[in-house]
């Protein structure tokens, strides 16, 4: 991929639109968790010290093109200035001569937040006068929100078809590992693709098998590769009706020379409670009352040994109910696995998708990873093979 970087561009006396993700988890006005907003400020900081104006862009929540006041960005500015160490501007609308007038009153190196965008219509439908509008305000444009990149909308692509576009550096950092990942990866490639629903992750598991060297299957879905498999899965959830989809994908990856690994032994219990009793069986070997909730020993001592035949990882989605000890066994030991080797250097490790961050956290790995993506849809969206419009629109 080609695109322009900000190191070594123009930027002194710039007025830089930046679009960023702040649609953090908020409580009675208060922020749970700044991630996100700590993620923005490198972009921030360099544009800032190179003299730019910096003019951030993002949305909160649906208002779906109305004022809606509890999804107001206007709460996030105190948390904001503190990080950024100075006030940050605010304006009460995203374009127009409020926006306009807040920009024009800043010094070089400032930096003011917009109003939601999704308070006009125009941001979701990427309508082309409401992106003329939001071009008006600024000379260049950056995308530093990858989690936003997977949608086309006027703050995401049709802006960085006005004006010079630059990815920001957070967004430089996921395209530079995920192109690491899968896009010229080191080779041997292992996947790991757990979580509980086949149906949710078939776009995703047709393309990994045709990139993919190896392919490891756990959580809930592989209950449904083992169904379709002619195993018993007792009590399990699982998609029966997915069991032919299911023997497809296995044999696509036969054709493209894919190695599939499927659990050969799991962990069950008639229940999905802490401190239940829980017992390892056999494939076909589960009693009608039991559940599948864990990958078992020998399934996650043969994952161990396939990483570490491997030069490049990609992690989604978790082995087992890693929420509900025991059954985070085989989730921590093979990420801490994962981890191990990462820190090596023997391992390109790179993970992503909402409940794989929460399962690295949990393993206490998330710092050992090469990179940890926590961009959700758009992680998961690029995994499957699509283009992303928010990175199409970057390329030079």
């Amino acid at each position: 991929m080609t695109f322009r970087t900000l190191q070594g561009a123009d930027l002194s006396s710039k007025t830089a639109l930046v679009r960023v993700d702040f649609n953090v988890p908020m409580e009675n006005g208060q922020i749970t968790d700044d991630t996100r907003l700590r993620a923005a400020l490198p972009t921030i900081n360099l544009l800032s010290k190179a003299g730019a104006k910096v003019v951030l862009l993002a949305h909160f929540d649906r208002p779906k093109g109305k004022r809606v006041p509890e999804m107001s960005l206007k709460p996030v500015l105190p948390a904001l200035s503190k990080l950024v160490g100075q006030n940050v501007a605010w304006a009460d609308d995203c374009i127009g001569a409020d926006a306009k007038a807040v920009i024009d009153g800043l010094k070089a190196g400032g930096v003011a937040l917009l109003e939601n965008l999704r308070y006009h219509a125009g941001e979701e439908k990427n309508d082309p006068a409401f992106a003329a509008e939001l071009a008006k305000l600024g000379d260049i444009y950056v995308n530093d929100a990858f989690s936003a990149a997977h949608r086309a909308h006027a703050s995401t692509e049709g802006v960085a078809k006005l004006l010079p576009a630059y990815p920001g550096l957070s967004m430089e950092r996921e395209l530079s590992a995920l192109d690491a990942a899968l896009g010229n990866p080191q080779r041997p490639v292992i996947g790991i693709v757990g979580g509980s629903k086949v149906s949710t992750k078939l776009d995703l598991l047709k393309n990994l098998v045709t990139k993919l060297d190896k392919l490891a299957i756990g959580g809930g879905m592989a209950n449904t590769f083992l169904y379709a498999q002619g195993h018993d899965v007792g009590a399990s959830y699982c998609e029966k009706d997915l069991a032919e989809t299911a023997r497809e994908i296995i044999r696509l990856a036969g054709q493209n020379n894919c190695k599939l690994f499927l659990p050969i032994d799991i962990v069950v219990a008639e229940q999905m409670a802490r401190g239940v009793p829980t017992r390892v069986r056999g494939l076909g070997s589960v009693d009608e009352h039991e559940r599948i909730l864990d990958a078992g020993p020998e399934t996650v001592a043969r994952l161990k040994r396939a990483m570490a035949n491997s030069k490049t990882l990609i992690w989604n989605g978790p082995l087992g109910v890693f929420e509900i000890p025991p059954f985070d066994k085989g989730t921590v030991e093979a990420a801490k696995e994962a981890a191990r080797l990462a820190k090596a250097g023997e391992l390109v490790a790179v993970a992503g998708g909402g409940d794989t961050v929460s399962a690295m956290h949990h393993a206490g790995v998330a710092a050992d990873l090469t990179f940890i993506s926590t961009a959700g849809g758009a992680f998961l969206e690029w995994m499957e093979g699509k283009e992303l419009p928010g990175v199409e629109a970057l390329k030079v």
